[in-house]
């Protein structure tokens, strides 16, 4: 881990003209997986324990094994079966999902077509954000491009392996990033999560089993069938297999996205983003998007960016989404903008959430323009907790943890906005 220069993996090489068009894929060995599996007829479990082997988890943010996960599919279900891509990629601090679509749409492609193939599905939907359209654009000239080449369709080679693929654009809800209201929304409901169980591999799109997966996750599969589990487990740290790729956002010299292996220090990820902002001191960091507990700086430069790394220091690897602030930050300013976001993405259908989220916004808000009392800060925390692991999807906790932990670190800077005859 001491080299902190990039390995692409997800992203195509740097030096690479049009790497979005099937020619350039092919030149890079894309399709070569999938070309054997049609050729072969490899077997389904094979492909499931070689992922289960690469130690890829899920890089949409719950961390899940991906071979895992593919085997939770049953196997004697008869009828139709779905693999779906999501591509909602909607939180604050994310924007990995939209490159892998921009300049390398036929990785994915494969990487469904093999995810596909080895739960027995034979049809899959990509939903991509509403806001991507460029995106979007790419990925369905590449699907065209795929199709024309008889990498997708029925009887595929000869093999009487059949694979067809869409797309499907969201409407800009956040909520839709939740698997299940990205469901919803894929049959032309509004999208509110659903009840587990069922699971979505029991009863899933249109009341099919299927299987969901990350943009990233999905890109991931193609290289791991055509050089091995070994080749890419080794790359990361134990636990933690493979490249991730950072999207690096906030008070830094070079934002953008950087594909480097598990486990580098956050120094190294830092340093290739160019350090802090003009030679300012770090304060703190979101690490993995706006919905994870914030770190001290002090604390994160001594830590590695992996699931382990990351679960040390309280917070959470999520979807790499590292947000980097410097030492003119407002903290109280910072967590009100996030709590507004969560307060407007709540889809309403639990109580806790649709009361709880306004109820810590109006707070937050209160506090950071005088009005506050010492009260509203122990209420702050005891509303958050009240939230926590209370509502049908995640988006509570979502909205939860960034209270807790920016209460916990920086509860001085609160303090100071409530006016002296309120914070003795």
């Amino acid at each position: 881990m001491s080299d902190p220069s990039e390995i692409r993996v997800c992203l195509p090489p740097e030096d690479a003209t049009t790497p979005w068009t099937l020619s350039s894929y092919q030149e890079r060995g894309g399709y070569q997986a999938w070309a054997e599996v049609l050729r072969n007829q490899t077997p389904r479990e094979e492909i499931i324990e070689t992922l289960k082997a690469s130690g890829l988890r899920g890089r949409g943010g719950a961390g899940f094994p991906t071979g895992l996960k593919l085997s939770f599919m049953p196997r004697d279900a008869q009828g139709q079966k779905y693999i779906v891509c999501n591509s909602d990629e909607s939180e604050p601090g994310t924007f990995k999902d939209r490159d892998i679509l921009r300049f390398n749409p036929h990785q994915v492609i494969e990487g469904m077509a093999l995810a596909g193939y080895a739960i027995g599905a034979t049809v899959g939907f990509n939903y991509i954000r509403g806001e991507y359209y460029e995106p979007w654009q790419r990925f369905e000239a590449a699907l065209a491009e795929a199709r024309q080449a008889g990498l997708l369709g029925e009887d595929l080679k000869g093999s009487g392996i059949a694979f067809e693929l869409h797309s499907q654009r969201g409407a800009g809800a956040y909520i839709c990033g939740e698997e299940t209201a990205l469901l919803e929304s894929l049959e032309g409901k509004k999208g509110l999560p659903r009840f587990k169980p069922p699971f979505p591999a029991q009863v899933g799109a249109f009341g099919k089993p299927t299987t969901i997966n990350n943009t990233e996750t999905l890109a991931s599969i193609p290289p791991i069938i055509r050089n091995g589990a070994e080749w890419f487990s080794r790359i990361g740290v134990e636990n933690s297999g493979g490249t991730k790729i950072y999207s690096v956002s906030g008070h830094v010299n070079r934002p953008g996205n950087y594909e480097v292996p598990m486990g580098i220090p956050f120094r190294d990820l830092l340093a290739m983003a160019g350090g802090v902002q003009d030679g300012r001191t770090l304060k703190a960091v979101i690490p993995g998007g706006s919905s994870v507990p914030v770190v001290p700086g002090d604390v994160i430069m001594e830590c590695t960016m992996d699931y382990d790394g990351l679960s040390q220091v309280g917070s959470a690897l999520g979807a790499g989404s590292v947000i980097v602030m410097d030492e003119t930050t407002c903290m109280v300013e910072v967590l009100e903008r996030i709590s507004f976001f969560y307060f407007a993405e709540s889809c309403g259908q639990c109580t806790p959430c649709r009361e709880g989220t306004g109820w810590l916004y109006r707070m937050i808000r209160r506090i950071r323009t005088g009005e506050g009392t010492h009260e509203d800060l122990d209420r702050l925390k005891s509303v958050a907790d009240r939230i926590e692991g209370r509502t049908i999807c995640a988006l509570g906790d979502a909205a939860a943890w960034p209270v807790q932990s920016f209460l916990k670190h920086f509860r001085h800077e609160f303090e100071a906005m409530i006016p002296r005859k309120d914070a003795a």
